[in-house]
């Protein structure tokens, strides 16, 4: 190893290394290790409601709006077609103690139901009888079509689609979480990043056209299968995949969503009873 070299590797070391007064300062006031968070706590006026923790703004939250987040949307519509009572809180995925939104507190009881629990939770806790004879492994063919081939599209479309994270993801995702520019920077980029990694599972290169195009023959797919019904297999009622479409289809097509590139909700448009299937919903059950 060369003198040049040897000085430059204990320039760089002496460039990170931590200074005695700061070192001296640690020793005195040793990190500590907190607990984790609590649960986030009700007010005495809210303890006999059922509260979902969901990504939502807090105006949006007091009116019972959509959620702006597909899952959390996709179960905050369930509650409502269950017929239960509940109000919505704004939270964010670390409040959560499954470390994702949204969860359930319910009424007079301090254990949070996370969203995999949520569907037997809302059957038993229903005030309604429920009409949905769908037979599982039929509806999952086309559960995967939206957990999988839609949902590609809106990570995409959101995070990926340099304007809509610009116009949509940093002011829902960003600016809510801090004011410090260098931190917004960070969060962009873990965002940004897990997305793609996310995408990159299924090809080793995100080719955008693919990913809207096969998100379109997703759509065709769900109409072909709605067809004139009101509701998804022919039931009498809406249920767990007519949320689960309406959570896509809704954000898709909201235009307070302000997308710039509407590349995907255009086509979607086309599908005229996937856009009355949204109305549908939207004035059943989010008109005040």
């Amino acid at each position: 190893m060369t003198q040049d070299s040897s000085s430059t590797r204990r320039d760089w070391k002496d460039l990170f290394a931590v200074p005695p007064v700061i070192k001296q300062v640690f020793a005195k006031f040793p990190l500590s290790t907190y607990t984790p968070n609590a649960l986030p706590t009700r007010s005495p006026k809210h303890r006999d409601q059922h509260t979902l923790y969901t990504w939502t703004t807090a105006e949006d939250a007091s009116a019972s709006n959509a959620s702006f987040n597909p899952t959390c949307l996709k179960w905050q519509t369930y509650l409502l077609f269950n017929n239960i009572p509940f109000r919505t809180q704004s939270s964010n995925n670390h409040a959560s103690p499954s470390g994702s939104l949204p969860f359930l507190l319910p009424a007079s009881e301090s254990k949070p139901i996370p969203s995999s629990k949520l569907e037997s939770w809302s059957t038993t806790h229903s005030k309604s009888k429920s009409s949905d004879t769908t037979q599982a492994s039929r509806q999952d063919v086309y559960t995967s079509l939206l957990e999988h081939t839609v949902r590609r599209a809106w990570l995409y479309l959101l995070y990926l689609d340099p304007d809509n994270f610009d116009h949509v993801a940093r002011h829902l995702y960003v600016s809510p979480s801090s004011s410090n520019t260098f931190v917004a920077l960070a969060i962009s980029h873990q965002l940004r990043n897990a997305a793609s990694q996310e995408l990159l599972k299924i090809t080793p290169v995100v080719e955008a056209q693919d990913i809207l195009d096969e998100a379109v023959d997703a759509f065709s797919a769900l109409s072909t299968l709605l067809g004139g019904d009101d509701w998804f297999f022919g039931n009498e009622k809406p249920g767990l995949f007519d949320a689960s479409v309406f959570a896509y289809t809704h954000l898709l097509l909201a235009e307070e969503m302000g997308w710039k590139n509407s590349t995907l909700a255009e086509k979607l448009a086309t599908f005229q009873n996937l856009v009355q299937h949204r109305d549908r919903i939207v004035n059943e059950y989010y008109q005040s």
